[in-house]
C-alpha cells in the first residue's frame, strides 16, 4: 500500500471497504457524524492525529499499517518496529524461547507476517529432512514448505484438506492486513498442483489435522497459534507462535520415536 500516492482520506475509505462498512456503519461505531467521516474520505476535512487513531482502533486496523496512515496524514509514526534481537525485546524474546523450549517433544516454531521462520525448537528439524535444500534457505516460508512439490507436500497423507485450510488462513490474513506480499505468497501456492479435496471430514472431527507420513509411520497432529496479548510494537504484534500436539496417543509414540532416532 503506497502512501504517496494515496491520501490519508483515500486510506481510510479503503480500510472501511476491506471491513465491509458503510460510512453510516463506522460513524455510529465511532460516534462522529457521518457528515465529518465523508469529509475526511475526500479530504475536505484533515483529520487530527486521535481522530485517526480512534477510526484505525474501530477499523481493527494493524499497527503497521496505522503508522502508515499517520504518516500520510503528515504526523509520525506511534508504534515502534524493532528487530526481535533488539534488547528492548529482551523480554518477549526470551518469553518466545522458553515457550518453544518447553513445548519439546512437540514440534513449535514463531513466524512473522509472512509466515517466514524466526525460531524453532528441536523438534521440527526432523519434520522437514526431505525437504529441497533451497527450501530450506532464510528467508524460510512455513507455507511454502508446507505445500511446494518438493516440500513437505508429497508427505502429507491429507494434503487436498490440508492445502484448502492453509490457503484459507492465507485469506484471512490478507483480509485483514491487506498485506500485498501475503497476496503474492497466496497466488503462488495456489498455483502449486492440488489433489481433490475429501468430500467432507469424518462426522466425529472437530479439528482439521496435518497428517505427515514419516520412516516409521503416519503422525497426525493438531495445531494451535499464541500471539502476544497487548504489543504495542508491530514486530511483536506480527509475530505468532505455532504450536504442534500429536493428534493420538500412536501419533505420540511415533513422534517420540522419531525424534530419539535423530
Amino acid at each position: 500500500m503506497n502512501t504517496s500516492a494515496h491520501p490519508v482520506g483515500a486510506l481510510l475509505r479503503q480500510w472501511r471497504q476491506r471491513r465491509r462498512l458503510s460510512q453510516l456503519d463506522l460513524a455510529c461505531d465511532a460516534e462522529i457524524s457521518t457528515r465529518h467521516l465523508s469529509f475526511v474520505e475526500n479530504g475536505r476535512a484533515h483529520p487530527s492525529r486521535e481522530m485517526l487513531l480512534h477510526l484505525a482502533e474501530q477499523l481493527e486496523i494493524p499497527l503497521r499499517e496505522r503508522n502508515r496512515l499517520l504518516t500520510a496524514a503528515g504526523y509520525a509514526p506511534l508504534y515502534p518496529q524493532r528487530d526481535l534481537a533488539d534488547p528492548a525485546l529482551a523480554g518477549a524474546r526470551t518469553a518466545v524461547e522458553q515457550l518453544l523450549k518447553a513445548h519439546e517433544p512437540n514440534p513449535a516454531l514463531a513466524v512473522d507476517r509472512h509466515w517466514n521462520l524466526l525460531a524453532a525448537n528441536g523438534a521440527v528439524a526432523p519434520l522437514l529432512s526431505g525437504v529441497a535444500p533451497e527450501l530450506l534457505a532464510p528467508p524460510l516460508n512455513v507455507l511454502r514448505v508446507s505445500l511446494h512439490p518438493q516440500g513437505l507436500a508429497p508427505c502429507i497423507v491429507n494434503l487436498g484438506q490440508w492445502r484448502a485450510h492453509l490457503l484459507e488462513r492465507l485469506r484471512r490474513d490478507i483480509e485483514v492486513s491487506g498485506d500485498l506480499q501475503l497476496q503474492a505468497l497466496f497466488d503462488e501456492l495456489s498455483g502449486y498442483p492440488a489433489p481433490p479435496l475429501p468430500e467432507g471430514l469424518h462426522s466425529d472431527a472437530v479439528l482439521v489435522p496435518l497428517q505427515l507420513r514419516t520412516p516409521l509411520g503416519v503422525i497426525s497432529f493438531i495445531s494451535t497459534i499464541t500471539v502476544f496479548g497487548t504489543p504495542v510494537d508491530v514486530t511483536l504484534a506480527e509475530l505468532g507462535l505455532e504450536t504442534l500436539f500429536p493428534a493420538d496417543p500412536a501419533s505420540a509414540e511415533l513422534l517420540r520415536r522419531l525424534l530419539a532416532g535423530n
